[in-house]
């Protein structure tokens, strides 16, 4: 790579780690990001950004694994990283379905529940009314005996 080139790319390497840096801690200040998963993202972020400044150690870095250079080695580890991002969200995934399946089958046992309940007390209710019926015109019967 030539000089001015070199140079472009690592500000804008440098540059995206910062974006990404103060994204994810704008996210986390609003709590739209959790912890668990902000503390990777600011992982990257942090390596990221000196990688910008700093290129000729991604290239050493790049030629000790023998890769061919560092563009390669961050083009690999960035697909590993996207694979293992989706690796994880399909199991948060996954597991929510399950969880949210549980907590849909108890809600129905518990609506069923309440209906029969609400069933019962209107039986109740019912035979309260009747009850209180029979009792008003006993009294009413005994009152008329008298008179």
């Amino acid at each position: 790579m030539k000089g001015a080139d070199a140079v472009q790319l690592s500000v804008l390497t440098s540059i995206t780690g910062m974006v990404v840096l103060a994204c994810i801690l704008e996210l986390l200040r609003r709590q739209q990001l959790r912890e668990k998963y902000a503390t990777i993202w600011l992982a990257i972020g942090l390596v990221v950004a000196p990688i910008g400044f700093f290129p000729q150690v991604l290239n050493g870095l790049a030629r000790h694994l023998g890769v061919a250079n560092g563009a390669s080695l961050v083009l690999f580890a960035g697909f590993i990283l996207v694979l293992l991002v989706s690796l994880h969200l399909s199991w948060e995934a996954s597991r929510l379905e399950g969880e949210t399946r549980t907590l849909s089958e108890e809600s129905a046992l518990v609506r069923a529940e309440l209906a029969r309940q609400a069933g019962q007390l209107d039986e109740l209710r019912t035979e309260l009314s009747e009850l209180r019926g029979a009792a008003d015109k006993r009294a009413a019967d005994k009152r008329g005996v008298r008179a």
